[in-house]
This record gives structure tokens, sequence and C-alpha cells, in this order.
């Protein structure tokens, strides 16, 4: 929600602000006791979803929202939250999306979709992280390739996960080239090297 308030112009709004604030303070824990009630998230990326572990789904989220705010406008909280968000998720093999689970990877990393929903895939995770300034991490190579091997002879990539049926109409046919999920790939893959 942060970034699409910030996305459709509402930067200045005081409510956003605080919404900006608890969600940095979230990531770093400082100071965050006055907000935190509870469930799905806590400081270090703790969910209840992903069975009090970490989790890299809610830190993609969370970057991809910080990444959105402009830059003369962050407050220490935001870049320690991006600084937090950026150094867990480097921390693991994103090509392999082995961040911390119970039971299995889950399978969803792998498969490139649209709209961009509840689940994340390695594609957002990059998409992120160049956004964040992580381009040219050698960290990154490996998961730019896994998006490369995916593009088909016609240089698009097919939608592999979709809302069908979640939705008053579906965005694109599953399994098919998907003009969005081309487009996400397509900067990816520039922005990484440039």
């Amino acid at each position: 929600m942060v970034r699409a308030l910030l996305e459709l112009g509402h930067w200045g709004d005081q409510r956003l602000g605080r919404a900006i604030d608890k969600l940095a303070r979230s990531i770093t824990g400082d100071d965050y006791g006055r907000y935190y009630k509870g469930g799905v998230q806590a400081p270090g990326f703790v969910c209840s979803a992903n069975y009090g572990l970490p989790c890299a789904w809610g830190a993609v989220r969370s970057l991809w929202a910080l990444n959105r705010v402009p830059s003369d406008g962050r407050t220490p909280a935001v870049e320690a939250g991006i600084d937090t968000c950026t150094q867990f998720l480097l921390r693991y093999d994103i090509a392999r999306a082995d961040y911390p689970y119970r039971e299995r990877i889950n399978s969803s990393w792998f498969k490139f979709g649209y709209p961009l929903g509840y689940v994340t895939d390695v594609l957002l995770n990059l998409e992120a992280l160049v956004e964040a300034g992580w381009g040219g991490d050698p960290r990154l190579g490996q998961a730019v390739d896994l998006v490369l091997s995916k593009q088909d002879k016609d240089g698009r990539w097919k939608l592999e996960y979709g809302y069908h049926g979640k939705m008053w109409a579906d965005v694109e046919k599953k399994g098919r080239p998907s003009k969005w999920v081309t487009l996400r790939a397509l900067r990816v893959v520039k922005w990484y090297r440039e």
C-alpha cells in the first residue's frame, strides 16, 4: 500500500508518513514497541505465517515500498530499514531463494507473475534490489541468469503465476507470453547490466 500511494502522488500526506515510519521501524525494531500489537510481521522480518522465522517475502515487499520514498525525504529510520532489507536479502542465494523456511522453499519464488499480489518471486526480489542500487552486485548474477533462462525464443516471458478467479477479471492467460512479466524482466536485465 505504501508503494502504491507514493506512486499515486501522496508523498507528504501525514498518514502516509506515519505508515512509512511504522514500516521502517517494523524492520529494524527501533522504537517499534509503540506500534507492535502481535500478528504478521515483527522486527527482523519475523512472521507468524512463516512459523516465526524471518519472511523474505516481507523483506522484498518492504524494500520495494521503501525504495519509492523520495531520497530527500528519507529519515534515518527509512535508510536503516532499506539497509536492513538489502543486507537480509543479499545474505542468501537469490537464485535458489534459500531464505529461512521450515518445510520447503516455496515454489512460488520461481513462478513469475502479474499482478503483484501477495506472492513474491525472484523477479520482484531482483527488481527491489536493483532499484535500491544493488544492480552491479555479483550476488545477483545467478538470479539474473535464472530470469534469462525463462525467456522464450521471441524474447518474451510467460505468465507462470496469477490471481485467476480471485479478481474481477483475469489480467492475462497463465502459461502464455505476458507483456507485464516481460516488461518486468526486461527492466531488471537492463538495470543489472547498466
